[in-house]
């Protein structure tokens, strides 16, 4: 999971002093800063920035895991020699998964802090606040805030069969369950209804809330539901969505990855239906 783990408590401001090390998350272009120990990824650790020939381009305070603070950055060059950088994705089930959460949280906020640097309404350049996560124009008093994007997905099931459908972005073979962005004004209950009906032109009842999940690429949080088949044919829209089928629990397809949401979606069908 990318979700920050209970154990994180967030915060605004630093200590005043820190005596223990802390960790540092650190990216370049979106992929976490890392050395390989005993084969497995490790972060950088230590009371000050590691790297005093390496300034990071932004700085920012994320809280506390387990009491150790935790800080981000963002530089823009090569690593030093024994560091790489290396994409969320590839690091999952390998780096530490409160770790990992909390590096979901920092690629978001780093990448919120660059692109908000200046005012989208009158271009002055922002400043951060003390008080709370935001970005503040002093001339024309705008506040910008880390920003979330919505996604609904829904796993769609009758008489015993669940519906994936196969997107041009998938990789070969691989289907999923339906997913879509929730448009401004917009309840999640509608979008699962307009979403379904515009990629497969079917209609859906019985809707049931299954579990939520951050996705920092770049900035979604996925809500999942459940759902009945309520009538309709299976039509694809041919653009987002180019095959859509019924499938039963020993005929499935290849599927998304383990640490997503619409993974976890499957895997409670097939629980459920063996």
């Amino acid at each position: 999971m990318l979700s920050l783990p209970n154990e994180f408590q967030p915060a605004i401001l630093p200590p005043a002093a820190v005596e223990q090390p802390v960790w540092w998350f650190v990216f370049a272009n979106g992929q976490l800063l890392v050395r390989s120990v005993d084969e497995k990824p490790e972060l950088p650790l230590a009371s000050g920035w590691p790297f005093a020939k390496w300034p990071p381009v932004r700085r920012l305070y994320l809280g506390t895991l387990h009491g150790r603070p935790c800080h981000a950055a963002e530089v823009t060059t090569t690593p030093p020699p024994g560091w790489a950088f290396e994409n969320l994705r590839s690091l999952w089930a390998q780096l530490d998964e409160a770790l990992l959460g909390v590096a979901g949280h920092a690629l978001q906020l780093i990448e919120w802090d660059r692109n908000h640097q200046f005012c989208g309404q009158c271009g002055t350049p922002t400043e951060r606040r003390a008080e709370e996560r935001a970005r503040h124009c002093p001339a024309c008093q705008l506040t910008a805030y880390p920003r979330l994007s919505p996604v609904v997905m829904v796993r769609v099931t009758h008489e015993d069969r669940i519906l994936l459908a196969r997107a041009p972005r998938f990789a070969s073979g691989v289907y999923s369950v339906l997913a879509g962005f929730v448009e401004a004004g917009e309840t999640l209950e509608q979008t699962i209804h307009r979403e379904v009906a515009e990629e497969v032109g079917i209609k859906v009842s019985n809707l049931r809330y299954f579990a939520s999940q951050s996705w920092p690429f770049p900035h979604s949080l996925m809500m999942a539901f459940t759902a009945d088949y309520a009538g309709g044919q299976l039509q694809v829209d041919g653009r987002e969505i180019l095959d859509a089928r019924w499938f039963a629990s020993d005929e499935m397809p290849g599927l998304p990855s383990p640490m997503s949401m619409a993974w976890r979606l499957i895997q409670d069908y097939l629980t459920n239906h063996h």
